[in-house]
């Protein structure tokens, strides 16, 4: 297998990351803590803060700040599952200032306990809803913000930031973080571990320059680009990869692909950062309390305001074009796998069945994967 350049190009190893990455990391990081952001528009300026830290105190301060009425901003998919009819990509409420904060949560999170007040008149979601939806799902948060429009052209709004030790962040910047934040990526790390199911391995570790989650690959003996190589890629799960839960097949898949590589002679597994489809292990688990309340994996996911899948699959392309490999056998049930790695340039030249026995705790799961998620039986 080819080794990546040492010299590398000057984008790819320089360390340089762009100012747009920098601000979106912090304000994520921000978002997290519980505290306010200030998100920048073309022509419009909004406070905005995660509805899972909306406390009563934290809502007075927002009715306080200057500006337009209080609104929050919530998923189509969200939006759905209240019943209002839209088929918009993100759909944004006033707020009164009397309206208690666990009420807005439950229009947020079906986990707050109380119910979803009746919804009706919808504004118009500008650059600002959008962009606060897009924050919330990088920092794994629910998708929802609170926001405050602030009155202010951008200049003056990100003054007012300054003035209050709080981060400004443009909704530009929000939209190129997807293209420039992961998947420019460099080699870190590599050891020879040798494994159960496969003792002849080396696993591999590519930082983003931005700093972001590393992702890994799992290589068994020595593949040739000469001809196509056996891949599996696997989104972490840390309840079935770890724990050996029962809900899923992502253990059996992990293990199993380990073992039909080792058998093959060699192959590359690359180990995604991506839990729960995207969504992050604290929102899984929410997911999961809801399928036992009766919703498939899929609707359990719009219930929460995200989309079926929220993966991606730049980055794996990424690693096995640094690893040299660009012609692949997928071992795969996902379509989606398929059609991705081909966008990115990796040809597919075969599909490998990856499917086992279900169980009764795994069962419906695996149907609804068929049945809504498209996936080959």
């Amino acid at each position: 297998m080819s080794q990546p350049d040492a010299t590398g190009s000057q984008e790819r190893l320089s360390g340089t990351v762009p100012r747009s990455v920098i601000a979106v990391d912090r304000a994520i990081g921000d978002l997290r803590r519980g505290q306010l952001v200030v998100l920048l528009g073309t022509s419009a300026c909004a406070v905005a803060r995660s509805t899972e830290f909306l406390g009563e105190g934290e809502f007075a301060a927002m009715t306080r700040v200057p500006g337009g009425a209080l609104r929050i901003v919530i998923t189509g998919p969200r939006a759905r599952a209240l019943g209002v009819d839209t088929d918009r990509e993100v759909v944004v409420f006033r707020l009164s200032p009397e309206i208690a904060p666990i009420t807005v949560q439950a229009l947020a999170n079906p986990e707050s306990g109380v119910p979803a007040p009746e919804l009706h008149r919808t504004l118009e979601a500008d650059d600002l809803a959008v962009g606060s939806v897009q924050l919330a799902k990088h920092a794994n948060l629910t998708p929802a913000a609170v926001l405050k429009p602030l009155g202010l052209p951008p200049d003056a709004a990100r003054a007012w930031a300054v003035e209050r030790d709080l981060l400004a962040v443009h909704v530009q910047e929000l939209q190129r973080y997807g293209a420039e934040g992961d998947f420019n990526l460099r080699r870190v790390s590599s050891a020879h571990v040798p494994l159960e199911a496969a003792q002849d391995t080396r696993i591999i570790a590519f930082r983003p320059v931005s700093g972001g989650t590393e992702q890994i690959a799992i290589v068994v003996g020595e593949p040739t680009p000469d001809s196509p190589v056996l891949v599996r890629l696997h989104s972490q799960c840390f309840t079935g990869d770890l724990l050996g839960s029962l809900r899923c097949d992502c253990g059996d898949q992990l293990r199993g692909a380990l073992s039909a590589i080792a058998e093959a002679g060699s192959g590359v597994l690359v180990y995604l950062a991506q839990e729960g489809r995207g969504i992050g292990l604290v929102n899984k688990l929410r997911a999961y309390t809801l399928q036992d309340d009766g919703h498939d994996t899929y609707a359990a996911n719009s219930v929460l305001g995200f989309d079926d899948d929220e993966r991606h699959y730049r980055v794996a392309a990424e690693i096995l074009r640094q690893l040299g490999v660009t012609r692949v056998r997928l071992l795969t049930n996902n379509p989606e796998k398929i059609a991705a790695l081909t966008r990115f340039g990796i040809r597919v030249v075969e599909r490998v069945r990856h499917r086992f026995e279900p169980t009764p705790h795994n069962r419906e799961y695996l149907e609804a994967k068929i049945r809504t998620g498209a996936h080959l039986p």
